[in-house]
């Protein structure tokens, strides 16, 4: 720490008990100046040659018949008194970072300028200052601190700006000229721990591009944002690592944010720090993650901040919503909310994401013919897959929520239709989520929540859990074992069954329009399918399979994929009705379908333990098979 001596003479200042301060001296004190409770018996010429406020308050006493003075209102009480009375006497006394401002503000307040003696107090402090302080990255530091205490003073002297300024100047060096000491506690590379191999013993110091921003985590918020928005204006640092200046800042002054957890013990001193350090954000894409943008966005929440704050971070996350994990979505409700998740602002996220491709601008080229110009950050078809398959997996995390409104579950889902997916795996372990933990829910809303799904796009694992999930309605699992056997002859070379009209109509995505079959049959493919009806079909089906097993015979060269595609089609042939709803659907004549349509790309998983529900012998008997 920098520090300066300034007089000669021996200390002789005193103290009486805590209220009594004297210069031990043969000359008695002529005058006594009282400075808050403390009372300081002083001779008037040392004093009064180097003071003009003095001056001015002695002769006034002097008039009154008085040898006895008040400045109460003195900038740093009796310490700050104390070393200009010292420097008056020409005793010794050191100034340094912790005490140099109340010192210059008690200086400027007694008019301890070269008007009255060169070389006074208040321009040695200066030199000081400029000469040391300003020159010293930790002592600039601790000065701007201090200047909180006197802020007043110190913004009219100009103090606390020129120490924002050092600091801010400091910070935007170029790394290869930082010789000073600053603290840092992250991982370091193996060079600057001085361990690295290829070094032969030689310590090579590398100093890295964020060396800055753990030290003024210690300084105030207003005075913190004064001091990043000035680097930011300097242009010199970049802006990812203005944004690690940000959240080491978060990180400092919320303990536990770094693990997602908010305890905030004082909200009205903590919504200011968040707010601030939202403010601070720079307006360049990547500068923080996702994920840390999602820790302010839950803390704003829980602070309740303004909706520009919370808007600002909506907008941010939605620009870059392809970073985020399932987990940084799940954003609990407020209490009273009645669902477990804010799921209303995961689909705020998402429209600010979905705006992103709307981001163009028309413009005349070419005479009179208007192009459509793409700007910067326009969504790409990876962007839109990885956010299709967060929003699945996040779809199947809120669909345990007892208390989750369908509306809300099918919103979400259908902002995220138009995604391109290569499967549907994701979508339909949501939705049978949903139906698993809403059971109570009706044969329509049942069939609503199925239409988010794309039967053709399931994988093979996920048609064997289909054709086989108690949970979905007669008309799904019929979708879906079409689709697998379409598949699955394709793949080997011959012809699609011809299955009944009424089955090719259910999967014309037309069901429904023109209604000339019974409501009770209409019931019965909306209703979920039994175990007892799901082996019936099987067998029926199976059945057509056989029928066309001649042009089967006839392929001579069958690749490993066909042949693994037809082994799993013949473990999945358990479907539909018993033999009385089944003839119902050939004599059908009239009967619609419909397809479905949503998306995901995510695996099933392991479907062995789907068996087990071949042997549920009735509707009644139903069970999960997820």
């Amino acid at each position: 720490m920098k520090f300066m001596k300034l007089g000669s003479k021996p200390d002789t200042f005193q103290t009486d008990g805590n209220n009594v301060r004297y210069v031990a001296s043969e000359l008695a004190s002529d005058i006594t100046i009282n400075v808050g409770d403390v009372k300081f018996y002083l001779h008037k010429f040392p004093l009064l040659s180097k003071s003009a406020t003095l001056q001015k308050l002695v002769s006034n006493a002097s008039e009154g018949n008085c040898d006895e003075v008040d400045i109460h209102d003195i900038p740093g009480g009796p310490s700050a008194f104390e070393i200009c009375a010292k420097f008056c006497y020409g005793m010794t006394v050191t100034l340094n970072a912790y005490n140099v401002i109340s010192a210059r503000c008690a200086a400027e307040y007694l008019g301890m300028n070269e008007s009255l003696e060169k070389g006074n107090l208040v321009y040695k402090i200066d030199v000081f200052l400029n000469s040391s302080i300003f020159r010293s990255w930790k002592d600039s530091i601790i000065v701007l601190q201090t200047t909180k205490s006197q802020s007043r003073m110190c913004e009219e002297l100009k103090l606390t700006s020129h120490c924002i300024d050092a600091v801010a100047s400091r910070a935007s060096v170029d790394v290869s000229r930082v010789d000073w000491s600053y603290t840092y506690n992250r991982k370091k590379l193996p060079e600057e721990n001085g361990n690295d191999p290829n070094l032969n013993g030689i310590r090579s110091r590398m100093v890295p591009k964020d060396w800055w921003v753990e030290d003024l985590c210690e300084l105030e918020v207003d005075l913190y944002k004064r001091v990043v928005i000035t680097i930011k204006n300097k242009a010199i640092v970049s802006s990812e690592v203005i944004g690690e200046a940000a959240k080491a800042y978060a990180y400092r002054r919320f303990p536990g944010f770094n693990k997602g957890s908010f305890q905030f013990n004082d909200v009205s001193k903590c919504r200011p720090i968040l707010d601030t350090v939202v403010w601070l954000l720079p307006s360049e894409k990547g500068s923080v993650s996702c994920s840390f943008l999602l820790k302010l966005l839950k803390a704003s929440i829980s602070l309740d901040s303004g909706e520009t704050v919370k808007a600002e971070l909506v907008k941010r996350i939605g620009q870059q919503l392809e970073e985020a994990s399932v987990n940084d979505l799940l954003i609990r409700a407020a209490d009273g909310e009645g669902t477990m998740y804010d799921a209303h602002v995961v689909q705020k996220i998402l429209e600010a994401f979905v705006m992103r491709d709307m981001d163009s601008e028309p413009q005349l080229e070419d005479g009179d013919e208007i192009q459509e110009v793409r700007k910067p950050g326009i969504l790409s078809e990876a962007s839109k897959l990885m956010v299709a398959k967060l929003v699945d997996g996040y779809l199947t995390e809120i669909a345990k929520d007892p208390n989750l409104p369908l509306s809300t579950f099918v919103g979400l889902a259908e902002m995220a239709s138009n995604f391109p997916r290569p499967g549907h795996d994701g979508i339909y372990r949501a939705v049978d989520m949903y139906l698993k933990e809403h059971p109570g829910i009706s044969k329509s809303e049942r069939k609503r929540i199925c239409k988010l799904m794309d039967c053709k796009k399931l994988s093979v694992d996920a048609c064997m859990h289909a054709v086989q999930n108690e949970r979905l309605p007669l008309r799904v699992v019929v979708q879906v074992l079409f689709f697998e056997q379409v598949r699955a002859n394709a793949s080997s070379g011959s012809s699609t069954p011809d299955l009944p009209k009424a089955i090719r109509d259910l999967n014309s995505a037309s069901y429904g329009s023109s209604r000339s079959a019974t409501t009770n049959t209409e019931e019965d493919w909306d209703a979920a399918a039994s175990a007892e009806e799901l082996r019936a079909l099987r067998g029926e089906l199976a059945a057509l399979r056989m029928g066309n097993g001649g042009t089967n015979d006839k392929v001579n060269v069958i690749d490993a994929k066909s042949h693994a595609d037809r082994a799993a089609m013949s473990k999945m042939k358990g479907l539909l009705m018993s033999k009385r709803l089944f003839s119902k659907i050939w004599s059908n004549k009239g009967g619609q379908g419909e397809n479905s349509g949503s998306d995901s790309s995510e695996s099933l998983g392991s479907a062995n333990n789907l068996e087990e529900a071949k042997s549920t012998p009735s509707r009644k008997g139903r069970h999960s098979v997820s």
